[in-house]
């Protein structure tokens, strides 16, 4: 299996549910106060100096004169971060926001790295998207009660080249009568302490029925195309059925151009230059782009996008460049800062990238990526994105020799570069919360920070 971004937890999964549900007309007395006592908590952590200078920090490694390296750990896809045991709201949509706030507030108190909290509380407008004409099921890895199921695969719907005529163009529309109760019940419940913005939407989340994060821009094209055709397609049709894989490209490229084109045409969209994901995990603070608070109708320009495409990792640099790498290229060129990357290596084809993608700005720098060569071809001209091999520390008995030579390898590497190290995809970690803590602390010495 190629490195996806993993199936939703069960917690994940409880919220997006949850988001997609209507929200109740009422909020009980003891639903409000557990809302309030959190959004208050919120609003002190995000009123403290350190943020402020959270967000220089941010803004300047973006803008490629950093004060030095910014850390942040992705606390949302671990499972018992915050217990579902912890949740007390009864109200689903509630109970959701309850999540949020105390996965943010926890982070915030505990891991000690540079997460930032707006003083404000932000939701995605629900959009309702037709599907693709075809069923993409996924099928979970088989696991005992106690585990968590973390591997998956598909049912591949397109089982050969002539399939693709059963493919259609998907539709998409704006539910605003039901995002606008969300912001007005949250409003209601908090709205005094945490004004809440609505603005844009998440594609990953939207796969499972809603978009209860926003500010990603992601392509996904080989993405869907592996959901479409599996790796066996997306192998051997390169050789057998090259004017396929090129009409599928296409017909995704042209199915992400609409979709982004009917947010800017719906007014749906806000910077992503804040807390917002303009990349995997990363936060969008950057001076060269409007701020979260920036007035006018916001365009595509405006905006981070983020390109990848880690199910062609094993395909060679030159049909990467062939078959790929327009598509990706073309999407790019709508916005205004480009993202690229996230579990691929890159380095074998990462020249080709920057000579085609002219507004990239930050790489992923993957624990299978040469990090001596990538830090050598970023140098100062673009963000340096480190993402830490989850692996060393996942599980109940993580090696921390493993975690430190990482760490360590990384510096060697990438000491003169734009660094931001953001450590994603850690699901296990047998509720020992404190080994997060200690990663950064650790980090922040090998670093100098």
């Amino acid at each position: 299996m190629p490195a996806y971004k993993p199936t939703v937890p069960a917690r994940l999964r409880v919220y997006n549910f949850a988001l997609s549900c209507y929200p109740e007309a009422m909020v009980t007395a003891n639903d409000r106060g557990i809302i309030r006592e959190l959004a208050s908590k919120w609003k002190d952590i995000a009123e403290r100096p350190v943020m402020s200078e959270r967000k220089r920090l941010w803004k300047a490694v973006h803008d490629l004169k950093p004060k030095r390296p910014v850390i942040l750990v992705e606390t949302a896809s671990i499972d018992g971060f915050v217990g579902l045991e912890e949740l007390r709201c009864q109200d689903p949509f509630l109970r959701a926001v309850e999540q949020n706030l105390r996965d943010n507030v926890r982070h915030a108190e505990e891991v000690g790295d540079d997460v930032v909290l707006e003083p404000y509380f932000r939701i995605g407008w629900h959009l309702d998207c037709s599907d693709f004409g075809v069923n993409v099921e996924t099928k979970p890895a088989t696991v005992s009660k106690d585990e968590i199921a973390l591997g998956y695969t598909f049912n591949f719907p397109i089982r050969a080249p002539e399939d693709v005529k059963l493919l259609k163009k998907r539709t998409f529309t704006v539910d605003r009568a039901k995002t606008l109760e969300r912001q007005r019940l949250l409003e209601d419940a908090m709205g005094d302490l945490l004004p809440v913005r609505v603005g844009n939407y998440d594609p990953f989340l939207a796969q499972w029925g809603d978009e209860g994060w926003t500010g990603m821009f992601f392509f996904g094209l080989t993405w869907q195309i592996y959901r479409f055709i599996g790796n066996n397609g997306l192998l051997y049709w390169l050789y057998d059925a090259p004017d396929t894989i090129r009409w599928l490209m296409e017909y995704m490229c042209e199915d992400r151009d609409r979709l982004f084109a009917f947010l800017e045409r719906e007014k749906l969209l806000v910077p992503n230059t804040d807390n917002q994901m303009a990349g995997p995990r990363a936060y969008g603070y950057v001076s060269e782009l409007p701020g979260p608070d920036a007035d006018g109708q916001v365009k595509l320009k405006d905006l981070w996008g983020w390109a990848e495409s880690q199910e062609s990792t094993v395909i060679s640099p030159d049909m990467y460049k062939e078959f790929f790498l327009p598509y990706l290229a073309r999407l790019s060129a709508k916005f205004g800062l480009v993202y690229y990357g996230c579990c691929e290596p890159v380095h074998d084809r990462l020249a080709m990238i920057m000579q085609a993608i002219p507004n990239l700005r930050s790489v992923s720098v993957s624990g299978w990526a040469d990090f001596r060569k990538v830090a050598e071809m970023l140098g100062r001209r673009y963000v340096y994105s480190r993402k830490p091999t989850p692996a060393y520390i996942s599980g109940a008995n993580p090696d921390w020799g493993l975690v430190e030579a990482d760490m360590r390898k990384t510096y060697e590497a990438a000491r003169d570069c734009n660094v931001e190290l953001l450590f994603r995809d850690i699901y296990t970690i047998a509720r020992d919360r404190p080994r997060l803590a200690r990663w950064v602390a650790m980090t922040r010495s090998i670093f100098g920070i």
